[in-house]
């Protein structure tokens, strides 16, 4: 029988374990509601795009974005000023000019889904890349991850019997060694400057990486925007719920869970654009594309189960899409 006066320890003690768990339970719920904002996203811009150029809509995400990050961080005290600065315009360009436009632009002649998955392969780019630029090399169970992505690639690409869809396929690639190299500037970043708070950065980034965005939508030429309620509704929840929202939750997840559970989590986000653009617009994988996107699916899965065994992010510091 526990003493009367070690009640109150015990007391404290399950409080604190049910508080614990508890706040889990908001983080996991937080992150999933993030991985399918993000998710299903990818059918949001795609039929966004009928209704404006692919640089019309990118500015308008991107600038509106901005707008809605610099109030987050006003209203959360967060301090505006920052060091830094060029480093933070290279990973604007890298991260905002080239890894969003691109991706905007590839959906104009690709399907949804295999965009999403194309663009996911940044994992995939982030450890090919970090050799020659950070001096990790590949090793171990990295070395498959590489394969499978390589082979899935090449499945969804069929170079053998090259489509329509080519230029997209290759830009969604592009946007995803750029979401990589941007990756690899802001971990470069992050150790240099390791009290860098992440949503002023992400927000400052956003901002210098709007401005090439910006002169692009009003150099190219492109069709009048037609101000629909669903393209009105699809610039408010890009520019809201996929940029202020998607970031709170973001940051509220990673305080709460370990980083590489927080990251292989948000893999889920290319799988549920494939599902979505399959049912919303019957975009049916063939089965070279079905095989190639299981391939990079499971060297995603690699990757972060390597992710939580060092107890490290794949992506700490950019966004998603």
């Amino acid at each position: 029988m526990v003493s009367g006066w070690l009640l109150p320890i015990f007391g404290t003690k399950n409080l604190v374990t049910m508080n614990s768990r508890k706040n889990t339970i908001r983080a996991f719920l937080a992150l999933m509601t993030l991985t399918v904002i993000w998710g299903y996203n990818w059918v949001v811009m795609k039929s966004a795009l009928l209704y404006a150029g692919a640089f019309q809509f990118a500015a308008l995400r991107t600038v509106i974005g901005t707008v809605c990050l610099f109030a987050v961080v006003i209203v959360m005290r967060k301090p505006l000023r920052i060091k830094e600065m060029p480093t933070l315009i290279l990973l604007g360009l890298l991260q905002t000019s080239g890894f969003t436009g691109l991706l905007i632009w590839a959906l104009v002649e690709g399907g949804a889904g295999k965009t999403a998955v194309l663009t996911y392969t940044m994992p995939f780019w982030v450890m090919v890349l970090a050799w020659p630029l950070l001096g990790e090399k590949i090793r171990g169970l990295q070395w498959p991850a590489a394969l499978l992505s390589t082979m899935g690639m090449l499945f969804i690409l069929d170079p053998m019997h090259l489509g329509a869809d080519t230029f997209s396929m290759f830009l969604a690639l592009l946007s995803g060694i750029f979401w990589a190299l941007s990756v690899i500037v802001a971990k470069k970043l992050h150790h240099r400057v390791p009290d860098l708070d992440l949503l002023t950065l992400t927000a400052w980034q956003m901002l210098f990486g709007s401005i090439p965005i910006m002169i692009a939508a009003i150099l190219v030429p492109a069709p009048t925007m037609q101000w629909t309620p669903y393209f009105i509704g699809a610039v408010i929840f890009n520019s809201v719920f996929c940029n202020a929202l998607a970031w709170i939750l973001w940051l509220y997840a990673l305080q709460r869970l370990s980083a590489g559970v927080a990251s292989m989590s948000s893999m889920l986000a290319p799988v549920i654009g494939v599902m979505a653009a399959w049912g919303q617009l019957q975009e049916v994988p063939t089965t070279t594309e079905f095989i190639g996107m299981t391939l990079i699916g499971l060297s995603l899965a690699i990757i972060s189960i390597i992710s939580i065994r060092k107890h490290t992010p794949i992506d700490p510091a950019m966004g998603q899409d």
